[in-house]
């Protein structure tokens, strides 16, 4: 038997790979067959989980939960309209004026590679930037389109989407007040020394993650704004909005959107972009060095190379709803695994000693 082990546990990891694949592509084709209401869920039960702390503190209070989940919907909403109202017609006007000004930004930026060149070809420099020009004038160009064509159909879509938030907000009241219950009875299905590590593993991650991603991304929207407008950047609060959304996004996410900020403040204004992306990352360090510890801890536990793969996964599965959602959804899976395994260790160790003292007595 033990010349088999071996060819066992190589049959176990060989297996295991093609499984998971399986797996995998069975969710991407089952998430893009119920994309819609997959993904009304989720955002429904991501809200349902933010909005939880508050509803805890109402109840702290000694307020009954139908009416602590009342109270915070109702101001959920009103900061929602209060929003609407203010922030959103701002940004929609910056986001107008940026696609038209960006096709004046290229003649600007091509200008500027053009000079670059002529000075090259003084110092006696054989530089040849027009390749380089052209295909980043093309992919920014290409770009623009397809945002200018995406909200050609924004009108048409606006209906739907008003029903699907609202849709989000009543599914998210009822998962404030019938959760518990939904989610204790499909727990009770599964083996409890499964089904309460996970249950625990779940809660601990979804809520800490998106808690503390929300407040980071605020932090750096706040942070950035000011510094912004003192440097005199041109959409000073679309740009700090966009790197703090896309800080959402673990690991990768405020990297890209501080290199899509300064792509965009290169091709206006060469001196400009070296300060914004400066400030940027001074930001963003302070965040990820100083805050991003205090408030996420190391809950999640992951290496970062398996959060990326994770990340990756997350987008072949589900798209930017996966790649918001794989980071608690793999550390909820780890945590799991590991709270089974040291049981499994600890009751093993428990046995040991059991019999060992047992054969020590007969002795």
């Amino acid at each position: 038997m033990r010349r088999f082990a071996p060819l066992q546990t190589l049959l176990i990891y060989g297996l295991s790979g093609p499984i998971i694949a399986l797996n995998i592509w069975l969710m991407s084709v089952l998430f893009h067959f119920f994309q819609n209401p997959l993904t009304i869920l989720s955002i429904s039960a991501i809200l349902a989980f933010l909005l939880n702390y508050p509803v805890k503190l109402f109840e702290n209070i000694r307020i009954k939960r139908t009416q602590a989940v009342i109270i915070v919907l109702l101001l959920t909403l009103t900061l929602f309209i209060v929003l609407g109202v203010t922030l959103v017609p701002m940004l929609i006007d910056q986001t107008i004026q940026l696609l038209n000004k960006i096709p004046d930004w290229l003649a600007t930026s091509q200008a500027n590679f053009d000079h670059l060149e002529m000075l090259a070809k003084q110092r006696r420099l054989s530089i040849d930037l027009k390749l380089v020009t052209n295909q980043i004038n093309a992919n920014i160009q290409n770009l623009v389109q397809q945002i200018a064509s995406g909200a050609v159909g924004f009108a048409g879509t606006l209906v739907s989407g008003i029903l699907n938030v609202i849709l989000v907000i009543v599914l998210a009241f009822y998962m404030l007040i019938y959760g518990d219950r939904v989610w204790t009875g499909l727990i009770n299905l599964l083996p409890s020394n499964i089904g309460i590590p996970f249950s625990k593993s779940l809660q601990l991650n979804f809520q800490n993650f998106f808690l503390s991603q929300l407040l980071l991304g605020l932090f750096m929207t706040i942070a950035l704004t000011p510094i912004f407008l003192f440097l005199r950047v041109p959409f000073a609060l679309l740009f700090a909005i966009i790197i703090g959304i896309s800080g959402l996004i673990p690991v990768v996410g405020a990297t890209l959107g501080i290199g899509l900020v300064t792509m965009l403040v290169l091709i206006q204004n060469w001196w400009l972009a070296f300060p914004v992306a400066t400030m940027a990352i001074i930001m963003q360090q302070i965040k990820d060095n100083l805050l991003a510890p205090k408030l996420m801890g190391n809950f999640i536990g992951l290496n970062p190379l398996w959060i990326f793969i994770a990340i990756l996964m997350g987008f072949e599965i589900a798209g930017l709803l996966g790649t918001l959602v794989a980071v608690p959804i793999a550390g909820t899976i780890k945590g799991t695994f590991d709270v089974i395994k040291n049981s499994q260790h600890s009751d093993f160790v428990a046995n040991f000693r059991v019999y060992g003292s047992e054969f020590g007595e007969d002795e």
